[in-house]
């Protein structure tokens, strides 16, 4: 049993130490959107290729690049996968804040470590996401 529930005051500092974490899970969010309509648009020109018949002579030719599309698909896939990462760590740092202030317990350490974990993950996801976009730019992505 509790014997000190935390004050107002003490909430309301935590709550105010969450603002830039929830900033932070907002930005994620939004480039997660970003992310996964870039992997929609991928598909659907990997689909529009896989349709042209053989004998269509004229745009067979496109074809050949599904292998391109499958590599910018595969990048696009690691960065959804770390930004999501970088999402949830973002959430257990919020949860581990409150957490510890309900019960008045240090909570600096386990903070910091989620809140460098999140940056690290979401620095994989930008890594990947500028692999992506550099493959991008290609002259492929000209002809229709």
């Amino acid at each position: 049993m509790l014997t000190d529930t935390p004050s107002v005051t003490q909430l309301s500092h935590v709550i105010s130490q969450s603002a830039a974490p929830a900033f932070l899970l907002g930005a994620l969010g939004a480039f997660i959107a970003i992310l996964i309509s870039r992997l929609n648009r991928i598909v659907d020109r990997t689909v529009i290729l896989n349709g042209i018949p053989d004998e269509d002579t004229v745009r067979y030719r496109l074809k050949a690049d599904l292998p391109r599309l499958m590599q910018r698909a595969a990048m696009m896939n690691r960065a959804i996968f770390w930004a999501v990462i970088a999402s949830i760590s973002v959430t257990l740092l919020v949860i581990v804040a409150f957490v510890t202030a309900f019960f008045q317990i240090q909570h600096e350490r386990g903070v910091a470590v989620f809140f460098m974990i999140s940056l690290g993950a979401f620095t994989i996801s930008l890594v990947d996401f500028a692999r992506e976009v550099r493959i991008a730019l290609s002259e492929y992505d000209h002809y229709g």
